[in-house]
């Protein structure tokens, strides 16, 4: 389940009254392509790089100006922990999106994103070739 996925992070959240700026610091800080929007502890939005790229530089504002709350993704699609990753890859292909906020009443426990999958194939790969390698010597 998402539960055990996200059990081990601490769910990177921002107010979404902080600026673009600011936001795009918290994003390189912590290495990751989208932010968790909150009001509170309520999740209201996720901030994404393609929201930086489209709805601010395309669009000519300011990033040190621009708060969250003006561009960032409104209401976006959530699952409960409780549902198996497979159905989260479900979601953020028919949405054509690659972040998904994992959220239990309301609260932002963590995020999956596409990449997740791709971690988990490359770690059976690397396991599988480093294997391989132990057999032939």
């Amino acid at each position: 389940s998402l539960r055990s996925l996200v059990a081990g992070q601490t769910p990177i959240t921002v107010p979404n009254t902080v600026t673009v700026v600011e936001a795009a610091r918290a994003m390189k800080q912590h290495n990751v392509g989208a932010l968790l929007v909150v009001d509170g502890s309520k999740l209201c939005g996720i901030f994404t790089e393609r929201d930086a790229l489209f709805r601010v530089l395309a669009e000519g504002r300011d990033p040190a100006a621009t708060r969250l709350n003006d561009v960032m993704t409104r209401q976006p699609q959530t699952i409960h922990p409780d549902k198996p990753f497979l159905h989260a890859l479900r979601i953020m292909h028919k949405g054509r999106f690659r972040h998904l906020p994992v959220v239990e009443d309301d609260r932002p426990l963590g995020m999956v994103s596409s990449r997740d999958a791709l971690d988990e194939d490359l770690y059976e790969l690397r396991a599988d070739l480093d294997q391989r390698e132990d057999m032939l010597e």
